[in-house]
């Protein structure tokens, strides 16, 4: 092997070892940024709630609460301001048995005095007429009743 190809050679397998320890390590290059979150201590409330969605209408329902239901947390008060900094949202990767979507909401912790009835904050934000239109929105999307886990955080 010449010096020239020998030099490329090791170059190539130092840029893995770097791309390989980025990975392991958590690169912050790809990395988003998000702000951090407290997470509820030991005694507080935390709750997780289930919506199952129809197949067809998931993506109706992704708008609705990327477009229409996450934004109006800028348009609320500072307690549900709060509620929104509390709860995460998480997508499901595969239908349940019977064919629906569960999207996973988790409150974490519970926030004290603030709202979470969804047609009460739309209409908080939008008014009523715009937030029946948006309720009816979501409603269509719905394959049938949330299912509320409430918990109290240990201390792990």
């Amino acid at each position: 092997m010449r010096l020239t190809q020998s030099k490329h050679w090791l170059g190539s397998i130092a840029a893995l070892v770097v791309l390989a320890l980025s990975v392991l390590l958590g690169s912050t290059a790809t990395t988003p940024k998000t702000p951090p979150r407290a997470m509820a201590a030991a005694g507080q409330t935390v709750w997780v709630i289930l919506t199952p969605v129809k197949a067809d209408k998931r993506t109706q329902y992704e708008r609705f609460v990327n477009e229409i239901f996450w934004p109006c947390a800028a348009k609320v008060g500072a307690a549900d301001q709060q509620a929104f900094h509390h709860t995460r949202v998480l997508n499901p990767t595969k239908p349940q048995a019977d064919g629906t979507y569960a999207y996973m909401f988790i409150m974490d912790p519970v926030q004290k005095g603030a709202d979470y009835e969804v047609e009460s904050l739309l209409k908080k934000a939008y008014g009523p007429a715009k937030a029946t239109e948006y309720y009816k929105l979501y409603t269509e999307c719905m394959a049938g009743e949330q299912k509320i886990y409430s918990s109290t955080q240990t201390q792990y």
